[in-house]
Order: C-alpha cells, then structure tokens, then sequence
C-alpha cells in the first residue's frame, strides 16, 4: 500500500530539523539529513539529503547529494547529484552523474567528472581507431 522511498536511508548519522538554523561548518563521515537552515560549508564522506524545506548557503562536498531545497553554493559529488522538481540551485557543479528533475532550478556551471575505469578504455579505443586510419580519426584541432 505504501511505497517506501528507495533513494532515503534507513538511518542518517545527523538531522539537521525543520525548525533548526545552523551556522558554521559541518564535517561528517557518515550520511546527514537537512530539513532546515545551514549558513556554512557541508563535508560529508557519505551522502547529503536536502529535503524541500531545506536552505543551504555554502559548499556541499558529498558522495551523493540529494537535492529537494535550495542551495546557494557549490556542490561537488564524487558520485550522483540528483535535483528533484523542488530543488533550486544557484552555483556550480562538479560531479560525476547528474538526474535534474522537470521544475527543478540550476544557475551555474557543470563539470562532469570522468569515470577512472571508462577513461582508460576511451584512450584505448581512440588509440586503435586511429591506428586503422587516419580519415575517421577524432582530431581535437578542429
């Protein structure tokens, strides 16, 4: 009858609730949950969730981010950076997967981050194909 969110953990190591401001900077190697207000940097080993009520000023630094508020900042995700339809986001972005849901806001820069096991594979493959020939080589002069 009820569906259980895939994407919530069934624990968060820290909660910063509805009803609470923060200031200053947060550090924490496991997985944190905000639903209020947060005036400084967020660094986390593991993964932020921001829930619509959520107000972010300043740097998200995650594993994987979970964007349902508003942050006015930059966020870097080692892995995913997934943007609901409530997310507003006024920054850049460094990240290695990006979901951006219809409705959702980003004003700001991308940077997508290569993967370490397809990157080998790219240079391998554009090695071979333009040993074959030089014609239907890729050339980044043009």
């Amino acid at each position: 009858m009820f569906k259980k969110d895939v994407k919530a953990p069934d624990k968060f190591d820290t909660l910063v609730g509805k009803n609470t401001t923060f200031q200053g900077n947060i550090e924490t190697s496991g997985t944190i949950r905000i639903d209020g207000k947060v005036q400084g940097e967020i660094k986390a080993d593991g993964d932020v969730y921001l829930g619509k009520s959520s107000e972010v000023t300043g740097n998200i630094y995650a594993n994987n981010v979970f964007l349902s508020g508003k942050v006015e900042g930059n966020i870097e995700a080692r892995g995913l950076l997934n943007a609901s339809s409530t997310a507003v986001l006024y920054g850049d972005i460094l990240v290695q997967n990006l979901i951006s849901s219809e409705g959702s806001i980003f004003e700001g820069r991308c940077k997508m981050l290569e993967k370490q096991n397809s990157d080998s594979k790219v240079k391998n493959t554009r090695k071979k194909s333009e040993k074959k020939s030089d014609s239907t080589a890729y050339s980044d002069k043009n």
